[in-house]
This record gives C-alpha cells, sequence and structure tokens, in this order.
C-alpha cells in the first residue's frame, strides 16, 4: 500500500499584520490551496495593495502549481484578504466554513450593509461543512470545525499538518480572544482539546505570532509542543479556569487595528463593497458600536 503523500508547505510572513499565509501543494507542477492571504491595506490613506499577495502569487508560478483552493480559516478581524484578487489572477475555489452565514448576519447589521448583500455566504466558492473532507491534487484535507474565537473558525487538516487559524497561538502567546461577536470561550476550550487529541507529532501551523521580545516571529509547532507548555491551555488547565482567565484578559484587549475594514471586505470573501454612483467604493466606521 502506498503511504499518504504529505504536503509540501511554503509561509509567508506579513510584519504589518504579523500574519502567516500560506502556500500548501502536493508536488512541484502539481496543485495547491492558499491559506489565508493578506491583502495589504494602509489605514492611514486607506489605499490597498497587492505585494503580499504577489509574493504568494510569485511562489505559485515558481513552482508551477495550479490553485485548487483559496482557504479562509475565518472572517479575519486584523487584516484584508486577497483571496478575490489572487482568485482573479490564479483561480481555484475560495472557501470558508458553512457557518460564515452567522458572522454575515451579525455584521451585516452592525455595518448595516446594503440591502443586496444577501448573508448566505454566497460570495464565497464553496462553504465547508464540518468535517468534510476534501482533495489538494494528490493531497487528502479535511476541515475541522473549530468555533469558539469566531463561530464560523475552520482549521484545514492536510496530511499530518494542520492550520490552525486564530484558534491557537505559539505556546509562549497562548490562545485567540473570544470576545468578538459569536465568540465563545468555553466552545474554544473545546475545539482545542479536539486538536490536542491529535497525534503528538502533527504539525500545527499558525495564522499568527505575537512574539515576546525575546524571539523572533514563529508559527510552526507540534501538538505535543502545545499541550506540554501553551501558557493557555496545556495538559491540565481546566475548562472552567480557561474560561475565566480569557474572560478576564478579554476584558482588557482594546479592538484589532484594523477590525473595521478588515471585516466588511472579509465577509464578502475579499470582494470590495458595491461602487458607489460616482465610481468608488466606500468602508463604513460605525460609531460607538464595538
Amino acid at each position: 500500500m502506498t503511504a499518504p503523500q504529505q504536503a509540501h508547505v511554503k509561509a509567508f510572513f506579513d510584519p504589518a499584520t504579523w500574519t502567516v499565509s500560506y502556500v500548501v501543494y502536493d508536488h512541484d507542477g502539481g496543485h495547491c490551496a492558499i491559506v489565508d492571504s493578506v491583502l495589504d491595506y494602509d489605514s492611514k490613506s486607506g489605499r490597498t495593495s497587492t505585494t503580499s499577495a504577489d509574493a504568494l502569487m510569485a511562489f505559485v508560478k515558481e513552482k508551477v502549481l495550479t490553485v485548487q483552493w483559496i482557504l479562509e480559516t475565518h472572517a479575519h478581524a486584523d487584516h484584508l484578504s486577497a483571496a478575490h484578487y489572487l482568485r482573479k489572477q490564479l483561480g481555484g475555489k475560495i472557501a470558508i466554513g458553512a457557518a460564515i452565514t452567522d458572522v454575515q448576519n451579525v455584521f451585516k447589521g452592525i455595518f448595516n450593509l446594503e440591502p443586496e448583500f444577501h448573508p448566505d455566504g454566497s460570495q464565497f466558492d464553496h462553504l465547508f461543512q464540518p468535517n468534510e473532507t476534501f482533495a489538494i491534487g494528490d493531497l487528502s484535507a479535511q476541515a475541522l470545525p473549530v468555533p469558539g474565537h469566531t463561530p464560523a473558525c475552520m482549521a484545514y487538516q492536510v496530511g499530518e499538518s494542520v492550520f490552525v487559524g486564530d484558534t491557537l497561538f505559539m505556546p509562549d502567546v497562548g490562545t485567540a480572544r473570544c470576545d468578538f461577536p459569536g465568540g465563545n470561550a468555553h466552545d474554544l476550550y473545546q475545539s482545542v482539546r479536539r486538536l490536542m487529541a491529535l497525534p503528538g507529532d502533527t504539525r500545527l501551523y499558525m495564522c499568527h505570532d505575537y512574539p515576546p521580545d525575546d524571539r523572533a516571529p514563529a508559527w510552526e509547532t507540534t501538538v505535543a509542543e502545545q499541550r506540554a507548555s501553551n501558557i493557555h491551555i496545556r495538559d491540565g488547565v481546566t475548562e472552567e479556569a480557561f474560561v475565566a482567565m480569557r474572560s478576564k484578559r478579554d476584558a482588557g484587549l482594546a479592538m484589532p487595528n484594523l477590525i473595521l475594514p478588515s471585516v466588511q471586505i472579509n465577509i464578502r470573501g475579499g470582494a470590495m463593497p458595491p461602487a458607489e454612483p460616482n465610481g468608488r467604493a466606500y468602508l463604513k466606521i460605525p460609531l460607538n458600536v464595538l
């Protein structure tokens, strides 16, 4: 019997948002998925650019890869997604967890979006159901539901590699906040424990790193390392203790710098809002809401 093919993983770190994007592929000349891409955004000017996405695209072309999937682990609140741009340039299907509709429903009201915006997930090409399996060329993959940070969070397991989104950070940083609309610390605890039930040598790839001053950014760890030393949720930490810690910590956190522009774009699959009569697209800033 032939052993399952292992994924090749190329990481791209964006220092402006501390985000890590990935290209995961079966082999040179084969097929790939892009995970959690970044569209550069200057909050002072409101201008977008594609330097980060173009670096991913250059790698895809260098390896002569066919893009099958452009995966989002959730509707990010800390960076804009380049999914729409990358699909236009490279093809592939933009996909996210099916519970994105819950997030869209909440934020359609918060931003008072146009009536033509339907919170039904139709802005994406595919909505993953919990534990749905799919293929990336010769690679077998599965969408693992990990709600808690948001209700729509999905991790993607490809062979012995799992792309965890914001569910976990590096062991010395801990776990994601749970105070966004629809977030839930109890759900996050259960989601992390399910990830930690995977074999100890399973590779876990973070979407962000916010490192302490004494180390460089990092984004790859293992289940065993998380179970042994994650400062928030290592083995032995009870659900009650985790929820108490997370609730107290979240109460003192400021909103992410880019939450208002990011969510408006990301619930649209990385597309801009429709242009107004003058031909320009606009973002909204709701006052005294978040």
